[in-house]
Formats: C-alpha cells, sequence, structure tokens
C-alpha cells in the first residue's frame, strides 16, 4: 500500500474492534506505522495491553486499551463513553469485529447465531450511530466497515454470517452516499477466505481455506480503499473474479456449487 494511504490518519485517532487478533490486529500495525493512535478494544485485554505497548514503543503513538465484548448490547455505549471520556476524538472507526458459525442452521445452537447478529450487526450499527453524528457534525471522518466476500451469495452451512455480512455491506454502501456531502466517508472491505483465528472459531472445514489471503494483506486492501473514497472493496483478484461469475450466474446455481464445497464431512 502507498505510504501516502497510510498517513491519511497520521497524529489522528482510530478505534478498531476486534483489533486482538487477525486482520483487527494488522489494521492496528499499519495504521500505527501510519502514525495514527489508536483505540484498541476487544474481550481479550492481555493481548490488547501487549500490542498496545508494542505500537507505543515502536511508533511512539498514543494507544489506548478498552476491554469489551460486543455479544453485550450495552458495550457500543460503554466504548464511546470511554473515548468520550478522554476527550479522544475518533477520525477512524474500524467496525472489524465478527464471528461465524458452520454447520447446519437447525443444528447450531439458537444463542450462537443470536449473538452472531449481535456482533456482526447490531454492534456495528450502534457504534456507528454513536460516532457518526460527530463526524457529521466536524465535516470529517471515516468508517470502515469488515464485510466479507460471502456478503454476496447465500453460503449454505454459513448462512446466518454471510446474511449478517450482506446486511453490513448494504448498510456501509447506503449511509455512504447518505453523508457524503458531510465530507464524511464509509467504505466495506468485503475479503475472501483469510488466514486468521475465524475458521477455528467458526468450525469451517480447513479446505474452504485453501487460497486464503493474509489478514495483513486484506487490512492494506481496506485501509487503501477507505483512503481513495471507495464505497466497498474486495480484496483479491480471484475473489473479485468469483464475484462476478456469482453476479451472472443462476442464484440457485451459485448457491448449490456453495453448498458442495461448504458441505459438512460425513
Amino acid at each position: 500500500m502507498a505510504q501516502d494511504a497510510l498517513k491519511t490518519w497520521s497524529g489522528k485517532w482510530a478505534l478498531i474492534t476486534g483489533a486482538s487478533a487477525g486482520i483487527g490486529f494488522e489494521f492496528a500495525k499499519l495504521l500505527a506505522a501510519g502514525g495514527a493512535n489508536l483505540v484498541l478494544t476487544a474481550r481479550r485485554a492481555d493481548r490488547l495491553q501487549k500490542l498496545a505497548a508494542e505500537l507505543s514503543s515502536q511508533h511512539r503513538v498514543q494507544v489506548e486499551v478498552f476491554s469489551a465484548d460486543l455479544v453485550r448490547a450495552e458495550a457500543p455505549i460503554e466504548i464511546h463513553k470511554f473515548t468520550s471520556g478522554k476527550n479522544i476524538e475518533v477520525e477512524l472507526l474500524v467496525n472489524n469485529a465478527g464471528f461465524g458459525a458452520f454447520g447446519y442452521a437447525h443444528e447450531i445452537p439458537v444463542e450462537k447465531m443470536l449473538e452472531m447478529i449481535q456482533v456482526n450487526c447490531s454492534a456495528v450499527v450502534h457504534l456507528t450511530r454513536l460516532y457518526l453524528p460527530e463526524m457529521v457534525g466536524r465535516k470529517h471522518g471515516d468508517v470502515l466497515m469488515v464485510a466479507s466476500l460471502a456478503a454476496f451469495q447465500a453460503v449454505p452451512f454459513n448462512s446466518v454470517y454471510a446474511a449478517t455480512k450482506a446486511f453490513d455491506l448494504l448498510f456501509a454502501e447506503g449511509i455512504a452516499e447518505e453523508v457524503r456531502d458531510f465530507g464524511v466517508r464509509v467504505c466495506a472491505l468485503c475479503p475472501g477466505t483469510t488466514h486468521t483465528e475465524f475458521r477455528q472459531v467458526a468450525d469451517q472445514p480447513e479446505r474452504a481455506f485453501r487460497s486464503a489471503e493474509t489478514a495483513e494483506k486484506v487490512a492494506r486492501v481496506g485501509l487503501e480503499a477507505m483512503a481513495a473514497g471507495k464505497s466497498y472493496v474486495i480484496s483479491g483478484f480471484m475473489n473479485k473474479l468469483m464475484k462476478e461469475g456469482q453476479r451472472l450466474a443462476p442464484r440457485r446455481f451459485v448457491t448449490q456449487t456453495a453448498a458442495k464445497m461448504m458441505r459438512p464431512a460425513e
């Protein structure tokens, strides 16, 4: 990624959810390298503290840590109160936190499904609604939402996850147009399979991750697109081709093909 894109948020504050691992972890490293101050939030405070110490030492930026579990409906308000209490003006909100659950919909615990909707959708809306008025009021600010290539189609055995990411994509594209005239930019990052803890947490088959990209690559693509003012971006040339193929093929065929690839081993 061009160094100029990284410097977009130099000296400004970026808030990253799900910053303790994976794509969120790489967002933090890239933004700190570009001179951004960071608010890192996730469930695992020990990981956040370690990352904060490393980044502040290496790049001489300010790093604040706030442990929060976005499964809790109150968490977005608590995060906002934390930044407000420290008079932190969040210039870049990165709605990165999210998780999936692999398997038959009638077998996945309903509690996990509802928690997925809470983290992947409700918390995204809540955090965006909390920070967006401040950005509109000062006529500048950015919101980056991590959606997925799965947002463009139904994904059997990952049905709820794909639906939540379709929500994130459409939410991002819609409000991107709403706030554009106010000087605020919104972008949805749509990665394909990525080497993170996601596969283990979702308990997905390894075969679906054979052509996975690195989390660093995905984070770079997202920040570059955000800096360029794009409303969405797909990471990876083959993923872009796949998306175009999905658009041209009958929807039932696309879903059946996905089912064959994702079907759990007997």
